[in-house]
């Protein structure tokens, strides 16, 4: 039999359009050479313009979703996107916790693009006691950075990946899509300071999911051997790339083209 391509495990709640959340998570990760497995955090009703309600899963039935599929199949990075409550976020770092030596990345989606709330403060302080220290990789942009780290809305980002870190983080990728500039400077920290900085050209328009493009190509990469600052910059390019590849199906943001390099160009 042929070995299996490298297995990630997505935490994510649902998306109809298909743009974000556990929809954008299993495109990305079968594009780039991995078999998605996924729990469902939650339901929503969404579209291309921004999130309506979550309804989020019960936290048994997290656990039993993922303790079923990690007691059949080895996984070889875990990706953490909306979570839906503060139970849910609990039981989570629990299953994390007996599965130590798995890579995790953590978007920390805390809101949708159009700023609908998607994580309610009892979350936010889960996610730093309890998820931030089992997280290799965390995804925040600038906005989400500032939260987490308690910081003012104007406070320095290294600071804020500083107290990242602090907090268990073994690294931070700080996204600059809402900094000014006309190009987007996306930075990975450690606890000793930046590792790296990529530069890139902002595209016109907003788009829809990009965050969770992000965080699952980043996963995709670290299941696929790559180190975290190699695949942090490969994951940028092929988001940067899906971006710019994007389409508008409806009336709100464009949506990634998560397989633009098997698109006829004629």
């Amino acid at each position: 039999m042929p070995s299996s391509p490298p297995i990630v495990l997505a935490f994510a709640a649902s998306d109809p359009t298909g743009g974000a959340g556990l929809q954008a998570d299993l495109l990305t990760l079968a594009s780039l050479g991995c078999h998605p497995l996924s729990v469902l955090t939650g339901l929503t009703v969404q579209d291309t313009s921004g999130v309506e309600s979550l309804h989020a899963m019960e936290p048994a039935w997290i656990a039993g979703q993922a303790r079923r599929v990690l007691e059949d199949i080895p996984v070889a990075a875990f990706k953490l996107g909306v979570l839906g409550s503060a139970a849910n976020a609990r039981i989570i770092a629990t299953i994390l916790g007996e599965h130590p030596g798995i890579p995790v990345v953590l978007d920390p989606v805390l809101a949708s693009g159009r700023g609908d709330p998607l994580a309610d403060e009892k979350t936010l302080q889960v996610l730093r006691a309890e998820l931030l220290p089992r997280t290799t990789v965390l995804t925040p942009n600038s906005v989400e950075a500032r939260r987490l780290a308690s910081a003012a809305p104007q406070a320095g980002l290294p600071d804020c990946a500083r107290e990242l870190a602090r907090l268990g983080c073994k690294f931070v990728l700080v996204t600059g899509t809402h900094e000014p500039g006309a190009q987007v400077a996306n930075t990975l920290y450690d606890a000793n300071g930046a590792v790296r900085e990529d530069r890139w050209e902002r595209l016109p328009g907003s788009y829809h999911g990009s965050g969770c493009t992000l965080a699952s190509a980043l996963a995709a990469l670290i299941a696929r051997g790559l180190d975290v600052a190699s695949a942090a910059q490969a994951a940028q390019r092929y988001t940067w790339q899906a971006l710019a590849a994007g389409f508008r199906p409806g009336r709100g943001q464009h949506l990634p083209d998560r397989f633009f390099e098997t698109r006829d160009k004629r």
